[in-house]
């Protein structure tokens, strides 16, 4: 699987930006050019220059700093909301797929029921009732994301649990937790790892848009969606304010796809190892996985 995606051009100038934004966040200290939080009145709106990269703001802190600052707040908050998504849905659409029945049914409708409210539209009405702030945030996105992450997990529960190997496994005496986490959920990690990878970039967007409504990232944190909230007065004075924040998202999401839809074609490839696999425990993936995006909910067949 590694060397059908590191083939891909495409992929790897993806991990590349990642890794290069995660690096950003870490040495965030020791490269910014200046203090993202100070003031400095004098030097506002300042176009880019030898001293300020990328040109101040309107209260003349430095934006290339804000921005190497902000990647701490959006990268990795994304990465918390993607992990309290999958720690709430795998479990959930585990049980659901497995146990079927009367737990399976009433699993599903209580999905149904929360799939019928728009997802951005929800969270905004948690977030608006907890009050402004990042945590409150990202417990918002948490609470409303894992419901098509349970979906599609579920419907990858019920395929491989039909399996041969699966009820092989069963007939030979295993318990029910060893199939579940010996076959069906190590045949699920592939799928699940390239679901999470491009739907991480929709969370980017989210907690860029949240923020941007003020809902977020509250000043004087550095955060990209509340870098664009503040220059919007500024957009015709100074275009270089919602310029180089807007960019950066941007870059975020597209290398984030473009690893997602590189792990997707490595996997579906077929004699990839782990999903190329039909014995041993593998799993052939015939279709390329549905993709999930936070406005529009994929379908998926029931069983």
């Amino acid at each position: 699987m590694a060397k059908k995606f590191f083939r891909q051009k495409q992929a790897v100038a993806g991990l590349v930006v990642i890794l290069a934004f995660f690096a950003a966040s870490l040495l965030a200290p020791y490269i910014a050019p200046a203090d993202p939080l100070k003031v400095d009145l004098e030097h506002k709106l300042m176009p880019p220059s030898s001293a300020h990269p990328l040109g101040t703001d309107q209260l003349g802190r430095c934006i290339l700093s804000r921005l190497l600052y902000g990647t701490r707040t959006s990268l990795l908050d994304a990465v918390l909301v993607l992990g309290m998504i999958l720690a709430i849905s795998i479990p959930i659409g585990t049980i659901a797929g497995y146990v079927g029945g009367r737990v399976d049914n009433w699993i599903m409708r209580i999905i149904d029921i929360l799939l019928a409210f728009p997802s951005m539209i929800l969270a905004l009405a948690i977030t608006g009732l907890m009050g402004p702030g990042l945590i409150h945030m990202l417990l918002a996105l948490a609470a409303v994301w894992w419901i098509s992450f349970a979906r599609i997990i579920r419907g990858m529960v019920l395929q491989i649990k039909e399996k041969d190997f699966t009820l092989a496994a069963k007939a030979c005496g295993d318990s029910h937790l060893k199939v579940v986490f010996r076959h069906i959920l190590l045949n699920a990690v592939s799928p699940i790892l390239v679901l999470a990878t491009l739907e991480i970039g929709s969370i980017i967007l989210a907690i860029s848009g949240l923020s941007f409504l003020g809902l977020g990232a509250q000043p004087p944190t550095p955060e990209w969606g509340a870098m664009l909230s503040d220059s919007k007065p500024y957009i015709e004075t100074a275009p270089h304010l919602m310029l180089f924040p807007g960019l950066t998202i941007m870059l975020a999401v597209m290398a984030f796809n473009f690893v997602g839809e590189g792990l997707q074609k490595a996997i579906s490839s077929p004699g990839t190892g782990g999903q190329g696999k039909q014995e041993g425990g593998g799993l052939r993936a015939k279709r390329p996985l549905l993709k999930i995006s936070f406005f529009k909910i994929g379908e998926e067949k029931k069983t």
